[in-house]
This record gives C-alpha cells, structure tokens and sequence, in this order.
C-alpha cells in the first residue's frame, strides 16, 4: 500500500501529515489490540482469533474500495488494523507450538521467510495494479488472499484446550494501554502544538499507571514478571522494538521520494523496492537454522549493525542520487533484517515456559508494531517539523529531500542504540 499512497493522497486531497495516517492508522490500532487479542488468545483459543481476525480483515479490506472521503478510508485502516491483531498475536504461537524444541529457529526462519516473501511481492504487485488498474485493486486483492486464509484455517487441525482456560481477562488494563499507546502517538503527530508535549505527558503516565496496576494483577494482560525476571526475553523485545523502529518507515519515505523526486512510475518505484524484502525471504531461514545452533544474540547483532550501515547510506539522499546506490543500500538492509529477525523471534519464543506462548507471540508482535508506529511517528513529526500541512507537490521536492535525510540519519542513532541492548540481552543457551 505504502506504493499507492502518492495516488490515494491525491484522490482524497490529503497534506503530507495526514497521509502519513493512512498506514499509521493500522499500525496503531494493531498495536492497541496485540497485546489483548494474544491474552484472549490463550484464554480461549488461537485458531479462533486467528479465524475471526482473518475475516474481519478481509471485510474491511473490501469496504475501504468504497471509501467517500479520507476520514472514512482511514477508520477503515483502523478496523483492518484489529483484524490484522488478531491474525499476528496468534500466528507465532500456533506454529511454536506444533514443532519440538529443536526446530523452532527453521521453524521460524521459514515462517518468517514467507512473511518476507509476501512483503518481496508486495511492492511490485501493489505497483503494477497501482499503475494499471488504481490503487482500490489493492484493497480487492487483499480481501482475496483474506478469502484464501479463512479456507485454509477452517482446515487447521482441531485445538487443543487452551493452556489458560478459565482466567479472567483484565479489562482496565486493556483499557489504560490503548490510552498510553492513543495519547503517545497522537502526541508525536502534533508535537508542533503544545497539545503534543501534553498528550505524550499523558501517554506516558498512564503507561506507567498501566505497569503499576499490572503487577498487582492476578491474571495480568502482560507478565511484568517476564520482563522484570527473564532478561533474554526483555531485552531481545526491546532490540525488536528498536530494530522496527529504525527501519518501518524507509518504504514509505522511499516510495514518496522515488515517485514525487525521481520520477519513477508506481511500477518501477516497486521493482526498486522490492530489494530489501526479496533478501529477507531468501536469508530468513538459513539464520533461522543458524539460530538453533548458535546463540540468537551474536547474529541478531550483526544483523542490527548492518541495518545501521544501510540507514547512515540513505541519509545522504539528494536529487541525484543513483538508483544503484538505493539499490545498495536496500541490499544492506535485506542482509542486515534477515540475520536479525529469524534470532531473535527464536531467542524471545525459546525464553518462555508453553503456558507463555500466546502472549510471547503477541508481545514480539506488539515490539514490531510498535516499533512500526513509532518509525511513522518519527516521519510524521519530522514532516511536521520541515514541511507542515503543504501538500507533496514538484515545487517542494527539496522539503521531501531535507525531511528523509532528517528521518534515516535518526533513524540510524536509534538502530545503534539497539546493537547495545541486543549483545547485553544474556545468553540463551547456556553452554
């Protein structure tokens, strides 16, 4: 989608700033459910929320062709984005928990090979039908493939009784987090204002709310415990926050530049694209099975710190920068991404006892989705912050150019950050 946002931007009349809304409002509303969905998940079933996920996203997929106006397409973006909670706070866990202890890093370099792979044919099939046929095709190819998991779900083998049957589910807790996640990112966007400053103020108090009333919970929605008492786990959560955040946002500052700067048709800025995810496919399971043999912390750092050598190399974008050295960069960035990611979804799932499975999954879920939503809030207020509410028009592609060089060079502080919180994570084998 990310490739179709010059052209829904322009059919909707949207600025700069609230387009950046139109994946934001996924990114968001996922991040508020994950954490819920994995809880409820383990109360009452994974293929069932994995089931009622995949089809409320297919619906909304559907109805967001027949948007009106932008606030319409982007609410629709919010019920997808519960849709899509739904599907990745229980994936993970459905496949961990189907394979023994010893292929879990092949399991999941495969898993996350073809989540790569979708994400390789993404660019280039949103490209062309972008192109070709108009960016509501999208919409209409992902309400097929929706179609398409809900038939093979139906086929999943039956499950067995989750493993935590009969807890009570923490409804104020759910609650106090959408408010810290609703206010923090809402504030980034308008942090230009003096609402900004004041909204993330209360993002975080009520975060810290939140982790208060949760460690006196019985039944919480997250284990503080976990993250308190399992330094593998929250540390390699934490690299997963930092890695998301410093990388989301390169196709979508890519796709505006590569379009409004260079020129390039929907198409072609896809095959450009494409790059960085088609490594990620091809990689993913050889440090997938690396991963079972060696410790997750060694590889995911270097993975980590070839993600920092990509972004301070897209940091000197300009309006005649090689498309050969995009092309690099994004290279780089494939390389560093699958070394990363494949280690460290094994190091967090492998750190946890069975009965913590749905909400491992959800929490590695809930760090890339927020990560995500913090890379866009990042683009966002430098947007803000360099071109305000002008509209991306030829005149201004100079503003586009001063505003991703801003947004790489912090994005690439932020990735070496997380290189250091990766190597102090511990080891996972102790050996």
């Amino acid at each position: 989608m990310n490739i179709a946002l010059p052209a829904i931007a322009h059919d909707f009349s949207l600025t700069a700033l609230s387009m950046s809304w139109v994946p934001s409002a996924f990114l968001l509303a996922a991040a508020i459910m994950l954490a819920p969905m994995g809880r409820l998940a383990d109360i009452y079933g994974r293929k069932k929320l994995f089931f009622s996920g995949s089809l409320i996203f297919a619906l909304s997929s559907l109805l967001c062709i027949w948007s009106t106006t932008g606030g319409v397409f982007i609410a629709l973006r919010v019920v997808q984005g519960i849709g899509g909670a739904m599907i990745f706070s229980t994936g993970t866990a459905l496949l961990v928990s189907a394979y023994p202890h010893g292929q879990r890093g092949k399991i999941l370099g495969l898993n996350i090979a073809a989540v790569y792979l979708g994400l390789t044919c993404g660019p280039f099939i949103g490209g062309l039908l972008t192109e070709h046929l108009g960016w509501k095709t999208i919409f209409l190819f992902n309400a097929v493939l929706g179609a398409l998991v809900i038939l093979l779900t139906v086929g999943m083998d039956p499950e067995e009784r989750p493993d935590a049957h009969g807890e009570s589910f923490d409804f104020s807790g759910a609650i106090f987090y959408a408010m810290s996640l609703l206010a923090l990112m809402y504030g980034l966007s308008q942090l230009s204002s003096p609402n900004g400053g004041l909204l993330i103020v209360i993002g975080m108090l009520c975060f810290l709310f939140f982790i208060r009333q949760q460690s006196r919970k019985a039944f919480p929605l997250f284990n503080i415990a976990l993250f308190l008492e399992n330094r593998v786990f929250a540390l390699s959560n934490l690299a997963a926050l930092i890695h998301y955040c410093a990388t989301f946002a390169i196709t979508f500052i890519l796709s505006l530049y590569l379009q409004h700067v260079r020129l390039l048709t929907p198409g072609q800025a896809g095959m450009v694209l494409v790059i960085e995810p088609l490594l990620q496919a091809l990689l993913s399971p050889f440090s997938g099975r690396l991963s079972d043999h060696y410790e997750p912390r060694i590889l995911s750092s270097l993975g980590m710190s070839l993600t920092v050598v990509g972004l301070l190399g897209l940091s000197f974008l300009d309006f005649h920068t090689s498309l050969y050295y995009i092309m690099s960069c994004l290279a780089i960035l494939g390389v560093g991404f699958a070394l990363f990611s494949s280690p460290n979804v094994n190091a967090i799932m492998s750190s946890v006892e069975k009965k913590f499975y749905g909400m491992a999954s959800a929490m590695q879920a809930t760090m890339r989705l927020v990560g995500q939503m913090l890379s866009m809030g990042i683009a966002m207020l430098v947007f803000a912050w360099i071109i305000g509410e002008r509209s991306l028009v030829p005149e201004n592609s100079n503003l586009l150019i001063v505003s991703a060089r801003w947004i790489f060079g912090i994005l690439a502080a932020t990735c070496a950050g997380g290189v250091i919180a990766s190597l102090v994570r511990g080891r996972l084998r102790q050996v």
